[in-house]
Formats: structure tokens, C-alpha cells, sequence
């Protein structure tokens, strides 16, 4: 199984195959899967923490990047990184 680590950059396409670079703000592993919530870098460059468009995505067996497919997957793993974010704010 491929380790992401925080402070990655890894560069994906959007819908419109335009390339966009994303660093990884922290991961987390949800029922043995893995899933990294990701930034895009000219924002975290630019921006105060509270203006950066935040991303979940999925890593699979290859270490690649993979959109969540279900509501109910992205709901799940959202509510998790919300609480480790709660955690280090306090």
C-alpha cells in the first residue's frame, strides 16, 4: 500500500483535463482505506486558511489519487477530517 504524506504536491486534471497541482493537508485512514484532503497550491500559496477550497479524495492500492464516488462515503470521511481539524485547533 502506497504512504501519502502530508505536504505532498501531486498534480491532477479537473473536468476540463486542465492540470492543477494539489498538496496534501492531511490524511487519514477511514475502515482500512486511505483518503487525503487536498488543496490546491496557488490557494495555500495566496490564501488564510479560511479561504482554501478543501478536497477529499480516495487512494487506491496504487497510491492514486481516485474521486469519492458516494454521497455517503464523502459525508463519512468529511465528518472525520472535520473532527482531527477540531483537534488541532484546540
Amino acid at each position: 500500500m502506497a504512504n501519502i504524506e502530508v505536504g505532498e504536491i501531486f498534480t491532477i486534471s479537473d473536468e476540463t483535463e486542465q492540470e492543477q497541482e494539489v498538496e496534501v493537508l492531511a490524511s487519514i485512514n477511514i475502515e482500512g482505506t486511505n483518503y487525503v484532503a487536498v488543496g490546491f497550491v496557488e490557494d495555500i500559496q495566496e490564501e488564510t486558511e479560511d479561504d482554501i477550497d478543501i478536497f477529499f479524495l480516495k487512494v487506491d492500492e496504487e497510491g492514486d489519487l481516485t474521486a469519492i464516488e458516494s454521497d455517503e462515503e464523502f459525508d463519512k470521511v468529511s465528518a472525520a477530517f472535520e473532527e482531527i481539524m477540531d483537534e488541532e485547533e484546540e
